[in-house]
C-alpha cells in the first residue's frame, strides 16, 4: 500500500472508484482546498487503485465547541476506506500515521478527528492508536442528491485528540 497526496490527474479515477455523497464533485473540492493550502488531501493506493482517503484541515474542526477546546489543532476529515471488503486491512491506520507525520513536520502538537457516536468500531480503532475522547459536538453538513434536493444532516460526534 502507498499513501500520497492527491494530484489533479487522480481526480477522475477517484470519482470512478470512490464516489462520495455530498457536493457534486467532493474530491475536486478537497483538492481545491489542498491547492489553496488550507488542507492536505491524502490517498491510499493498493495495486494502483485508490482504496482510502482523508483530508487534513489545518485550521481545525469548524464546530465552535471543538475550536474553543482545541485551538490550532488540525482535523482529520472524511477518513474513509472503499469498499467494505477492504476494511480491517490497516488502510485507515496507514492514513492516520501519515497525517500524524505531516502534522509533526509542521510543528503541530496534536491532531484530532470526529467520530460518530454510533460508530464504536472506528472509535475503538482511534483509541487503540492513541486518540482520546475530548468534546461532543454536532457535525452539520449537507449534500445534494441526484434529483437536486439538498439534504441537511446533523451527526452526533465525539472529537478525539492525539498528542504528537
Amino acid at each position: 500500500m502507498r499513501i500520497s497526496q492527491c494530484r489533479e490527474e487522480d481526480l477522475e479515477l477517484l470519482e470512478a472508484h470512490m464516489p462520495l455523497r455530498g457536493a457534486a464533485t467532493p474530491h475536486e473540492a478537497r483538492y481545491a482546498r489542498q491547492r489553496q493550502g488550507s488542507a492536505t488531501f491524502l490517498l491510499a493506493w493498493k495495486d494502483r487503485r485508490p482504496v482510502g482517503s482523508c483530508e487534513i484541515r489545518w485550521a481545525g474542526c469548524e464546530a465552535p465547541e471543538v475550536r474553543a477546546a482545541h485551538p490550532g489543532c488540525p482535523e482529520v476529515h472524511g477518513l474513509g476506506v472503499w469498499h467494505g471488503a477492504l476494511r480491517a486491512q490497516n488502510i485507515s491506520t496507514a492514513l492516520l500515521r501519515e497525517v500524524e507525520r505531516l502534522a509533526a513536520e509542521r510543528g503541530c502538537r496534536a491532531v484530532g478527528l470526529g467520530v460518530e457516536k454510533n460508530n464504536p468500531r472506528a472509535s475503538a480503532l482511534y483509541g487503540h492508536l492513541g486518540y482520546r475522547d475530548s468534546v461532543p459536538y454536532l457535525d452539520c453538513w449537507s449534500y445534494q442528491d441526484g434529483a437536486g434536493v439538498v439534504h441537511r444532516v446533523a451527526d452526533a460526534c465525539l472529537f478525539m485528540v492525539k498528542k504528537l
